[in-house]
């Protein structure tokens, strides 16, 4: 009886599903799909060839990053309009046949390509690619089933209570998903803001980058208080929670505190900014790279990366050569022997210096800027001179000017027979041999 009670309802559902799929109504939404995504195409590639920010790659002008992510996303605007035109379907089946399930099972499907096209396009790492293949498109496709509201009954069964916290294995899987996504977004999101900001060339590098640092402050906050209510915390917990963490902050993380408000403090106050040359008390020296909140990089002329604290920059003192003013003025210093023509000697030493391109000389340069000769002593072995010049820049890295010119003034003391003298000693024999004296 149980087989005949099977086979009968068996034929029952298979003869419902020949007369349904031979229906009108099954033909109907058939065609409606059909038109659905036709026109849904037709859409995309008419956009796709006739939209300025879409139809060729941007290769220069205002915002190109933002152009290019624009262009990047072209693949988008398909799975975007077959939704459109599948949710515009839907609604006309429900309206002129009374049902749209089929419609809205082509809609669900338009949705996971949508799904797919996101993760290829903007998920570059492989880990955060996989999470997304393996757990986001398996919960789409549970949820066209109908099957995903059963799958969440069965997980917030499984629980655990620790103390007065229940935890559930639905609680633990939402937090691990949903706490990678927006791990993901707020990198993302993170990067492009801080982009668009610093190609605001209206804007001086300094306020870029207190834009850009204050942007991802309040990113990260507004990702933190999104973790907090996934996780089910009340926000009112925070007020206990911030009481703690200044206790922290006033004993453990009172270092990692000041170096934050002294971050904070050097973008705000522009004592300094990417690109400036700094040269620290301590005698470190090198190009700032990157000001971040907690530590600022300073890269050296031999290919090294100094990170100096923050609260350095408040509590100590440093050079900062290049911030106001690119120009630097440098001294040579070496000596002649004091036969040497010192009037002539000046004259080609100002013709030397000044023929070098790097050097800034000229007419039409102040004459305190302009190379210079001077004698600055007498030693014991020669005439003790110094030699100064202005350049824009650092003396160093690609910059060797001085190595150039100690060169170029060599080459010049050659050709005028200019000696540089040894040291040189005199020494007096007060009783000499052969004088008497036993």
């Amino acid at each position: 009886m149980n087989i005949d009670a099977f086979m009968d309802r068996f034929e029952q559902m298979l003869s419902a599903s020949l007369a349904w799929l031979s229906s009108p109504t099954f033909y109907s939404q058939i065609g409606l799909i059909s038109i659905a995504l036709l026109v849904g195409y037709s859409i995309a590639a008419y956009l796709k060839s006739h939209s300025p920010l879409l139809r060729k790659r941007p290769l220069e002008g205002p915002l190109l990053r933002l152009r290019l992510q624009i262009y990047a996303s072209r693949n988008l605007l398909l799975p975007l309009m077959l939704i459109l035109m599948l949710s515009i379907a839907a609604d006309l089946s429900q309206t002129l046949l009374g049902q749209n399930w089929l419609v809205r099972l082509g809609l669900s499907f338009a949705v996971v390509f949508m799904l797919y096209s996101l993760i290829k396009r903007f998920v570059e790492k492989k880990f955060f690619r996989t999470l997304a293949s393996w757990v986001f498109l398996p919960i789409a496709l549970l949820h066209i089933f109908g099957w995903l509201d059963g799958l969440i009954a069965y997980l917030e069964s499984i629980s655990v209570e620790v103390g007065n916290i229940q935890v559930s294995a639905y609680g633990v899987v939402r937090v691990l998903i949903f706490g990678s996504v927006l791990f993901w977004l707020g990198r993302l999101s993170n990067t492009a803001g801080q982009q668009i900001i610093r190609s605001q060339q209206d804007l001086d590098a300094g306020t870029r980058e207190v834009f850009a640092k204050l942007f991802q402050i309040a990113l990260f906050f507004v990702v933190f208080i999104l973790l907090l209510q996934i996780m089910g915390i009340n926000l009112t917990a925070l007020a206990v929670f911030g009481g703690a963490l200044g206790v922290g902050l006033g004993f453990g993380l009172q270092s990692i505190a000041s170096n934050f408000i002294s971050g904070i403090i050097l973008l705000l106050e522009r004592s300094l900014s990417v690109g400036d040359y700094v040269e620290m008390e301590d005698g470190r020296k090198g190009m700032i790279r990157e000001l971040n909140m907690r530590s600022t990089t300073l890269e050296t002329f031999d290919g090294k990366d100094i990170m100096v604290p923050n609260e350095q920059f408040i509590s100590g003192s440093f050079t900062n050569w290049t911030h106001k003013n690119v120009k630097q003025r440098y001294a040579l210093e070496f000596q002649v022997s004091y036969k040497t023509d010192l009037h002539f000697l000046f004259d080609l030493l100002r013709t030397v210096v000044a023929s070098h391109p790097r050097v800034i000389s000229g007419e039409q340069v102040p004459i305190e800027e302009r190379p210079d000769a001077e004698i600055s002593g007498f030693g014991d072995s020669g005439v003790d001179i110094l030699v100064e010049f202005w350049m824009e820049g650092v003396d160093d890295g690609e910059n060797r000017v001085g190595g150039d010119l100690l060169l170029m003034i060599w080459d010049a003391f050659k050709e005028h027979d200019i000696e540089i003298p040894f040291p040189q000693r005199e020494v007096r024999v007060l009783n000499p041999a052969g004088s008497g004296v036993s």
